[in-house]
Parts: structure tokens; C-alpha cells; sequence
């Protein structure tokens, strides 16, 4: 017979050939049973060949020995395994029940691994019961520590994703629980009369033994004996809680799979917290976003609306400082290198999205060009329009259970020697952006879609000829006014004198370009807070909040200086006037002040009535 693998010595193992009951497949510790046929043997064990499907496990009688039997189905052959029952371990298996009660009880997802490992350290008496989460990269972190008083402290610590390679985690998300009962056991081989070509697969049985590697990585930590138990979601590993023992110890089948039921609950009702954290923060995250989006209606610049105020982008992202580029403006707040230097780093990175965490280590020449900078959150928004965020580089100190350096190890495959809690200075990075890049990215996005619809809305309020202003516009800006700002409210009313000979004479072409020049020096006239409208026609209109007459009258007086001066058009040199109206305070402004520009027409023109 071939050896095809080994098991743990305490129970053996039969692989029976369904259709004829002939045993093929046997640990070497069960000579007993090697050659015979099963359901001939004994009426007990033909029943539970027939019935295990219902009754996991079903005691037995060999030999006069008590064991517990496993018939795994759909294994080919049929692999049954026979754990033998040791008085001392009859451990109460109800006690698994109140520990499912309480855990399920509890609604902090960080209070939840602390007390599944307390619960499962009360159940099983083992010295010690760690939790462990696994991280995107396939490295772990022990999240809750249970131990004995004397036993040193893990909590907190990482360790590398080699600890636990592809394969083991296979095997993890397969059997939901595993155990290791003693690593001085030398196990015993599983022999078969099968072919070549009929491999058997291990994989699922309780007795299956550890790897000579793992068993020395064990021994080096001061762990006799294990049993793990898989934190499985949507068929992947999240994590481990691994029960450890000084001394060899076992656990009978029954509680294991109370234990494996536990489990299950623990990683169910993570999944659930998780999800409501995430929702917690999918809102939190929404109101962000809104309130930075908001003030972008309510500013006149874009970029400014992004980087002052009660919101900002740094609202949005967590970091040092951000910088924007809205059509070719910039726009900075917090702490930043040079734009242009910063700039000059992004074109490195290339084309699109990025969150960079080591620019140092996977960038050294962008990183040459903004020192200090470790961590880039690249957001482009349109054409040369982007959002960068930057975050300095920081520190940090990771605390490794073991000390991971090639000393502590006999060679580059074999386990660690030492367990003891080993720090390392991580340098050229900076804090991780994690889901706040996301954040960032649909910023991006709406921010787009705002600025789009910014711009179908301005152009809806802009007079096509001259960019100013029109008369929608001016009725909403009426239309929000309370009447306190009435009273501090001037309004300019303007009307080009004779405009009608200009087109008569020059053609509606000059008379165009006429009227887009007098725009262009109108807006040039006037304070930023001020807004130039255009009526329609020949006629403007200046709104000038928070001002007082003499205020208001030299700002008119300004305007019709500028607009005076001779106008190039169509390669012609013409002299306009215009003529004004001024009025401050009143609900019935505009119409006062449009009273007020026909006395000054009457009055001869190019002057200003009040």
C-alpha cells in the first residue's frame, strides 16, 4: 500500500467504497478494519454508514473503545473518520448557546471580536484566544487577545500574509474549524489501495495533520495544541479566532461544531455592524458633500465657493491642504507646495485618477519635485480642471508580532524563532487615504455634473451679445431683496443716446460691436460686488449694494467717463454718450431710476439725474 498523507493520532480513518463497502483507503493505526467489508462487520457500523448524513457525530463501539463518527458525504471513496472519546473532555456543550445569546447581543462592531474571543476562551479553557482580521494586502492584525495573566500580550499586533500562505487559506474557507491537538504528535499515515491516478483528498477531515513547518511555527510560539475556527464572507477569509494551549488538549466533535456555529454568527453579524457603519457613513458622507456643493451656487467663483468659506474641500478628504484648477484659475487651502511644482509632479504621475500613499518609494521623481509630500489624491475633473489633495509624509511605527528581519529565522522558509512583539519605522508615507479616496472621486463626479449644470444655468441668466447680465437675472436678484436691502440699494439706469442713428448710419453690425464695447467697459467700471446688466436694446442697468448716494453717484459718474471715450468699430472711430439715472432705496427702484434717465435725456444727454 502507497502512503497518500498523515493524520493526527487520536482516531483513525477508513475510506470505503460505497457500492461494495470494501474499505480502500485506511489510516495505519486501524489494521483492525483493513481488508474487510463494513456493512458485513457490524450491524451498528452499517447503520451509520446509512444514517450519518442526520447524526453528526454517531458514537460507536470498537473494540470496546467509545469514538465519535464522521461519515463525510460525497467524498469518493467514502472518508469516515473515528475520534476517540476521552472522559475529561465531555466539556458542557450548552455553553455554547448563552455565549451565541450574548454575542448576538452585542451592536459595537469593535466590542464584538473582544467578546467572542472572552466567550470562547470561558467555553473551550484554553490560555489563550486571539481574533484576527486580515487586511486588503493578505497581512493580519489581532484585533482581540484573551490570555492568561502570565502569557505576554499580542493585541494590537500584525503579522505578515506569508504566516497563513494561499493554500492554508484555502483549506480554512473549506473546513470551517481545525485542530491541532498536540505538535509533538508524530500522526500516522494514510494508506490505500487505490491507483495512481485516484488521489484523496484530505482536505475535509478533522484529523487531517499540520505541515512539519507549521508545527515548528507553533512550537516556537509556546502553543501544544490549537483549534481555529474560519471567519468566512461570501467565500472569502476576513479573519481567524485561533484558540492556543501550552499543554496538548483536545475538544469533542459536538463542541466543535457549536463553535463553528458561533462563528458563523460572529462573522454574520460583523457583516450587518459593517453595513451599518457604512451607511452611517455613506450619509455623513452625503451631507459633506452637499454642503461643499451648496456653497457652489452661492458664489460667484467656482474655485473660491471649493477653497473659503464655512465648507471646503477639506471638508471632503482629511489632509494637509488641497489644491484646484478651474479654468486655469488656482485655488489653494491648507498647507501646499508650490502649484506649479505640485502641478509639475501630477503630469508625472500620467493621465487620470490617482491616491498615491509612498510617493517617495513609487514615484522618487515626482516626489523630487514637492519634498515632504508622501501622499497624493489626484482628482481630475475636466480638460486641465483637477483637485489635488496632499498629505505630508508621516512616520510610522507598525508593530509586528515577531521580529521579521531574516535573523530571526533559521533560514529564508523556516518559521520565526522569536514571537515578541517587534516595531518597525515605516518612512516615505503618509497616513492612507482609504475611503476617503473614494469620497474624493465622487466629488469628482458630482462636482462635474454641478459645474455643468453652474454653466447651463449662468447661460440662461447672460445676455448672448455682451455677456452681461439679463433681465432674468435682474428679476431674481429682485426677487431675493429684502426690504432692508432696498434701502441700501442703489440702482444706475443707463441708455446710449441716439443709438438708433448709429445703427441707421453704420449698419447693426457697428451698432453690435458698439454695445459689446460698452459691456466690456462697464464691467471694467465697476466694483467686483456690483452687477452690470443689460435690459435689452440700448439699455443697462448697475446694481449697487450697500451703498449710499454719494457712493452710488461716483460710481455712475465713473461709468459714463469710461464709456465716453471714442469707440473703434468696424474700422470706424465713434463718440457715444450715454445717459443715466440714479436712484437709492425704494421697492419701485428700477422704475424710478428708469424715470430718472429721461429727465437726464431731456436735460441734454450724456449726464447722470438723480
Amino acid at each position: 500500500m502507497r502512503a497518500i498523507g498523515r493524520l493526527q493520532s487520536y482516531g483513525f480513518l477508513l475510506g470505503v467504497d460505497e457500492e461494495t463497502g470494501t474499505v480502500t483507503v485506511a489510516s495505519a493505526n486501524a489494521e483492525h478494519y483493513l481488508g474487510r467489508t463494513l456493512r458485513d462487520e457490524s450491524d451498528r457500523l452499517g447503520w451509520i454508514l446509512d444514517h450519518a448524513s442526520a447524526v453528526d457525530p454517531v458514537r460507536a463501539e470498537v473494540d470496546g473503545k467509545t469514538v465519535e463518527v464522521i461519515v463525510h458525504r460525497g467524498t469518493s471513496p467514502l472518508l469516515v473518520e473515528c475520534e476517540f472519546v476521552v472522559d475529561d473532555l465531555e466539556y458542557a456543550r450548552t455553553a455554547a448557546v448563552g455565549a451565541i445569546e450574548r454575542v448576538a447581543a452585542v451592536d459595537d462592531i469593535d466590542e464584538l471580536p473582544l467578546v467572542a474571543a472572552r466567550e470562547i476562551k470561558a467555553i473551550t479553557g484554553f490560555d489563550r484566544v486571539m481574533f484576527y482580521d486580515f487586511h486588503a494586502d493578505g497581512h493580519g492584525q489581532i484585533v482581540a487577545d484573551e490570555r492568561e495573566p502570565d502569557m505576554v500580550p499580542y493585541f494590537g499586533l500584525h503579522f505578515p500574509a506569508s504566516d497563513i500562505p494561499s493554500q492554508a487559506r484555502a483549506l480554512y474557507v473549506e473546513k470551517r474549524s481545525r485542530v491541532i491537538a498536540d505538535t509533538d504528535d508524530p500522526g500516522v499515515d494514510v494508506l490505500t489501495l487505490l491507483p495512481e491516478e485516484r488521489p484523496v483528498d484530505l482536505g475535509p477531515t478533522e484529523l487531517r495533520a499540520s505541515s512539519p513547518h507549521h508545527l515548528v511555527f507553533m512550537r516556537n510560539m509556546g502553543q501544544a495544541a490549537t483549534l481555529s475556527l474560519s471567519l468566512v464572507e461570501d467565500g472569502k477569509l476576513v479573519g481567524l479566532i485561533t484558540c492556543a494551549h501550552r499543554t496538548p488538549r483536545r475538544l469533542p466533535v459536538l463542541l466543535r461544531r457549536a463553535l463553528e456555529v458561533l462563528a458563523a454568527q460572529v462573522t454574520a453579524q460583523r457583516t450587518l455592524l459593517q453595513r451599518v457603519r457604512t451607511l452611517q457613513r455613506r450619509i455623513d458622507t452625503q451631507e459633506r458633500l452637499s454642503g461643499v456643493l451648496a456653497a457652489l451656487f452661492e458664489r460667484a467663483d467656482a474655485g473660491e465657493a471649493l477653497t473659503t468659506g464655512e465648507h471646503t474641500l477639506l471638508d471632503i478628504v482629511p489632509a494637509d491642504g488641497v489644491v484646484v484648477r478651474l479654468s486655469g484659475e488656482v485655488h489653494t487651502v491648507g498647507l501646499v507646495p508650490p502649484p506649479a511644482s505640485l502641478f509639475r509632479a501630477v503630469g508625472l504621475l500620467g493621465d487620470g485618477r490617482h491616491a498615491v500613499e509612498a510617493l517617495p518609494l513609487q514615484h522618487p521623481e515626482a516626489a523630487a519635485a514637492i519634498p515632504g509630500i508622501a501622499g497624493l489624491l489626484v482628482v481630475p475633473l475636466d480638460r486641465d480642471d483637477v483637485i489635488v489633495f496632499v498629505r505630508n509624509e508621516v512616520v510610522q511605527t507598525v508593530e509586528w508580532l515577531g521580529d521579521q528581519r531574516p535573523e530571526n529565522r533559521e533560514h529564508a522558509l523556516s518559521p520565526r524563532r522569536s514571537f515578541s512583539a517587534w516595531s518597525e519605522s515605516v518612512a516615505g508615507h503618509s497616513l492612507p487615504w482609504g475611503t476617503h479616496a473614494q469620497d474624493a472621486f465622487e466629488f469628482g463626479d458630482r462636482l462635474r455634473s454641478a459645474l455643468a449644470s453652474r454653466e447651463q444655468a449662468e447661460l440662461a441668466l447672460r445676455d448672448p451679445l455682451t455677456g452681461l447680465y439679463n433681465r432674468r437675472f435682474l428679476e431674481q436678484l429682485l426677487s431675493t431683496m429684502s426690504a432692508e436691502d432696498y434701502d441700501t440699494t442703489s440702482v444706475i439706469f443707463l441708455d446710449v443716446d441716439d443709438f438708433k442713428g448709429i445703427n441707421d448710419t453704420h449698419g447693426h453690425a457697428t451698432g453690435d460691436t458698439v454695445l459689446r464695447v460698452l459691456a466690456q467697459r462697464l464691467r471694467g467700471s465697476v466694483r467686483d460686488e456690483d452687477r452690470v446688466i443689460r435690459l435689452g436694446g440700448d439699455e443697462f442697468l448697475i446694481v449697487c449694494a450697500e451703498t449710499d448716494v454719494a457712493e452710488a453717484r461716483g460710481i455712475a459718474e465713473r461709468a459714463l467717463a469710461t464709456v465716453a471715450r471714442p469707440i473703434r468699430a468696424e474700422g470706424e472711430t465713434l463718440s457715444v454718450r450715454v445717459s443715466g439715472g440714479l436712484v437709492t432705496g425704494g421697492t419701485d427702484i428700477v422704475t424710478s431710476a428708469d424715470a430718472a434717465m429721461y429727465r437726464a435725456k431731456k436735460a441734454g444727454g450724456g449726464r447722470i439725474s438723480l
